[in-house]
């Protein structure tokens, strides 16, 4: 493994362990030249998987780009990093159950969705709100509205008015 920071082409590794369900490894790298640490990960290949975009257009699966598009909508959020690289594990392995080579975007973005709603409300409402273009408030509100009347919405409603 080449180092990220001088360039030597090699290293230790001081620490590995499993995660994401024992589905990858984790590996915590120390050059042996300038004697800096890194990390790497290391995933089992998989058949390759298209994405069919809504344009019809294919591309190959991304598991970066979910990541992305979580990190982005769990930004300022209590949610740890590790929890949302958890949640696109499942959304692979999701994916992967059904034995399919092609899965459109949609598919995925509903499993995303699914998987931020349980997680986090706020960040469920932003990946919401771009991934289903809402085009007005009203749109917006009423997703609100949906996530108020569910148990987890009400709960936290009245447990802020029982704090007064």
């Amino acid at each position: 493994m080449k180092c990220l920071y001088c360039g030597y082409k090699e290293d230790k590794v001081v620490d590995s362990r499993a995660i994401l369900d024992e589905s990858a490894v984790r590996r915590r790298r120390q050059c042996l030249k300038c004697s800096r640490r890194f990390t790497t990960y290391e995933y089992i290949e998989e058949v390759s998987l298209m994405v069919v975009k809504k344009d019809g257009g294919r591309q190959a699966f991304d598991r970066k780009k979910i990541l992305s598009g979580i990190i982005k909508a769990c930004e300022k959020r209590p949610v740890s990093l590790n929890k949302m690289e958890e949640i696109v594990g499942q959304i692979e392995r999701a994916i992967q159950k059904k034995s399919i080579r092609e899965v459109s975007s949609s598919t995925i973005g509903e499993l995303i969705m699914e998987k931020l709603k349980t997680t986090d409300d706020v960040a469920y409402v932003r990946f919401a709100s771009v991934y289903r273009q809402f085009k007005d408030v009203s749109q917006f509100m009423e997703e609100l509205k949906n996530i108020i009347n569910t148990g987890k919405g009400k709960q936290r409603v009245k447990s802020k008015q029982n704090r007064f």
